[in-house]
């Protein structure tokens, strides 16, 4: 159907819109390109590799003459005796996590917020969130210093007070309070920063008509603070929950062992072991790609409910 002489002109002019902003626009798009080029080289250009978890991979082959293997290494995943051992402490590590690391930052951000001294508060900030910037490795080396069965203070403290001394990593039963409190020590102070920064942005105004209405400070939190960080706290929440089957993968293989094996073996830590040590690329593929789509349902889940409960949501 042919456009009337009207539509071509209208047509023109959006084209012409679009230039101008286009154009006014470069610097932004400059800034903005190398996060784009790198999602584009890291992320979503590997992303064909995924093929081989539906093929007998093999190097020689490469990726495209491999045999088909159809969907034989997730039966066998889901069949082995492994799979919900893996599952369950994926879940469950990731989810006491969650109940920890969601409201710690929250309960810590209210105490800076009430704190009156700001020397004080920016000092008590410094050092809370300065844990975030240490890397997993420095993070699990302090985590030895305190806990370990030769020279570490916790036992030096229990053998000078009559006690034996323990091997804190030895028992599968510690394994995720260790895992969830050191991970929280760790980033507390950083999601605490986010949740202050929220609070600032909530008008002086309301905190002081609650105040002459004779509010107490607890009723002021709850009625004024806490609505007012609302939609913070559920996009941090949908986002901590879209890597609830990631886990803290360095971390949990630098504190593995042989003993705790139990408790700390998760899925991405069987995946590297089954791809990267024992060479079974298709089948750790299967088993990745497995945890991703679930990590993605889930993510997808929780987004829909927040949507429906409190009318936030990632998109």
């Amino acid at each position: 159907m042919s456009q009337t002489p009207l539509q071509n002109v209208q047509n023109k002019s959006r084209i012409q819109e679009v230039k101008k902003k286009l154009k006014k626009n470069i610097p932004l798009y400059i800034i903005i390109a190398p996060a784009i080029i790198y999602f584009i080289i890291w992320h979503y250009w590997p992303m064909y590799g995924v093929i081989i978890a539906f093929k007998n991979f093999s190097p020689a082959l490469g990726i495209f003459d491999s045999q088909w293997a159809g969907f034989s290494h997730f039966e066998r995943f889901f069949n082995s005796f492994h799979f919900w051992r893996l599952l369950k402490n994926t879940l469950g590590l990731s989810i006491y996590s969650l109940v920890v690391g969601i409201p710690a930052p929250i309960i810590l951000a209210l105490l800076f917020n009430e704190l009156r001294s700001k020397f004080f508060r920016n000092v008590a900030q410094t050092i809370s969130y300065a844990p975030h910037f240490l890397s997993v490795v420095v993070s699990v080396g302090i985590l030895f210093f305190f806990i370990s069965p030769n020279n570490g203070i916790i036992n030096a403290v229990i053998e000078a007070i009559g006690g034996k001394r323990i091997d804190f990593l030895a028992n599968p039963d510690n394994f995720w309070h260790i895992m969830v409190w050191s991970g929280t020590w760790q980033g507390i102070g950083w999601g605490s920063l986010i949740y202050t920064a929220a609070m600032a942005g909530i008008p002086q105004d309301q905190y002081e008509a609650a105040y002459i209405d004779g509010a107490s400070k607890l009723r002021r939190i709850w009625h004024i603070t806490l609505p007012g960080i609302r939609p913070t706290i559920v996009i941090l929440a949908i986002l901590a929950v879209g890597g609830i089957m990631g886990s803290d993968f360095q971390k949990i293989l630098l504190l593995q062992n042989g003993l705790n094996l139990e408790k700390s073996e998760v899925i991405a830590t069987y995946v590297y072991k089954s791809g990267i040590i024992e060479a079974q690329y298709s089948f750790s593929a299967a088993v990745g790609l497995f945890n991703n789509v679930v990590g993605c349902i889930l993510l997808i889940i929780v987004n829909w409910i927040a949507k429906k409960v409190n009318e936030t949501s990632l998109w």
